[in-house]
Order: structure tokens, then C-alpha cells, then sequence
């Protein structure tokens, strides 16, 4: 199982989850003051956008109240549950972002050969491969941690087959979970652990406690230095 560091907000409930997309659907009708014109300016057909509706109304409730056509002429509007719906999505999407702004892990090590800016540095971890513009000797490394992926030991892909050449084999000593996103810490044998970021939904997948082996991985192209 691979978890990968995907970070767009969503709210989820009964098997249902509302995500950017939807939310965009229900400012556009809240703007539009009709789904039709909401499905129209979002370049989406009348018939999905519909669909979409009822389904999100069927895990959280009444969304989009609709008016027949009459002297005023039809149209919708939505409800206060979908007011509050976005509320709590906007503050979901508030919180990945500062999470994800905030979470990398810092490693040194000495640059042992340079391909143009792709270098090799060798650090306490092992060998990384990174992006180090200029300069020679020693450097340190800044790895987000919204760019590193965590794989089970026993279903990690051959190096072949992945462009995140980056890769170690780790043990969990940090598990810090906030409403959706969980930061994991993992020792790779560097005097700080690695840091990654995965939603609850995969921490639970993957069972992710204290003590569990994992392997972590990130692209080289995800990996910036600095000469020090």
C-alpha cells in the first residue's frame, strides 16, 4: 500500500466526500442563484451537476433549495446546512495548508558527485539525491514533508519502476494527528526523523503507530540545498 502525500481538503461523511470540486459547485450556485447557470460558467453538464447535488444532499442532508419558474422565474439558493458546510470546508482547507506549510525535515551531508544541479550528498541517512544549484563541499537539504511517501515494507515498488529515487528504510517514533492530516516522524538513521504528512484515512490503511517499519521515498526534484 502507498501512501502518497495528497493534501486537498474534503469533508466526508457516510461514504461521502465533498471535496474542492463540490465546493466550487455550491459557490457557483450560491452566486449564480441557479444551478443551471452554476453548472453553465463551471463548464460542467446540468445532468452531472444534478446528480452530484443529490448525492452530497443524501449524506448531509438538504443543500440547495429549488424554486419553480412562476412571475419571479425559477432558480435555486442554498440552505443554511450548506452554508455551514462551506464554513467548515474553508476551515479544513486553512488547516492542510498550515500543516503542509510548516512540516520538513533538514539533513546536511557533504556533495560526493554533481550532475549540473542534480547533486549526490552524502548524509547521516545515506546517499540523497537533490537539487543543489551551485557550490561544492558541504550542504543541507530541505525535504517537505507533503513530498514524501510512506510504502509498507512488503509492497514497495523496485526503484525502476518509481521516480522517487530517494528511499529508506525507517521505524515510525512519531505519530502527531490533527482533524485530517497526521504527521509522521520516522527514524532513518539521521539525528532527526524524517517528517511526512498523510491523512487519517491512510494512517489508518497503512496502521500506522509507533514501532511500525516503513519506507519512506521523495524525488530528488523534491529535495533543495543550500551551500553551508
Amino acid at each position: 500500500m502507498d501512501l502518497r502525500p495528497s493534501f486537498d481538503a474534503y469533508i466526508r461523511t457516510d461514504g461521502v466526500t465533498l471535496d474542492d470540486r463540490d465546493a466550487a459547485l455550491l459557490r457557483a450556485i450560491e452566486r449564480e442563484g441557479s444551478l443551471n447557470h452554476a453548472a453553465e460558467v463551471l463548464g460542467r453538464s446540468y445532468a452531472h451537476a444534478q446528480r452530484r447535488i443529490v448525492e452530497l444532499e443524501e449524506a448531509f442532508g438538504s443543500l440547495v433549495e429549488r424554486r419553480r419558474g412562476g412571475s419571479g422565474g425559477g432558480g435555486s439558493e442554498l440552505t443554511g446546512t450548506a452554508r455551514e458546510l462551506l464554513t467548515a470546508f474553508e476551515r479544513t482547507q486553512r488547516s492542510f495548508a498550515g500543516v503542509a506549510d510548516i512540516a520538513e525535515t533538514v539533513l546536511s551531508g557533504e556533495i560526493t558527485d554533481r550532475d549540473g544541479e542534480l547533486v549526490t550528498v552524502e548524509t547521516d541517512a545515506g546517499p540523497v539525491r537533490a537539487l543543489v544549484p551551485e557550490g561544492e563541499g558541504r550542504v543541507q537539504l530541505t525535504i517537505r514533508a507533503d513530498a514524501v511517501t510512506l510504502t509498507d515494507p512488503e509492497d514497495t515498488p523496485v526503484p525502476e519502476h518509481t521516480s522517487a529515487r530517494n528511499r529508506f528504510a525507517g521505524t515510525v517514533t512519531g505519530v502527531e494527528s490533527g482533524e485530517r492530516i497526521v504527521r509522521i516522524a520516522v527514524d532513518v538513521g539521521a539525528d532527526d526523523p524524517l517528517l511526512a504528512l498523510v491523512t487519517e484515512d491512510s494512517r489508518e490503511k497503512l496502521a500506522l503507530t509507533r514501532g511500525s517499519d516503513v519506507v519512506v521515498s521523495f524525488k530528488a526534484t523534491a529535495t533543495r540545498g543550500i551551500s553551508v
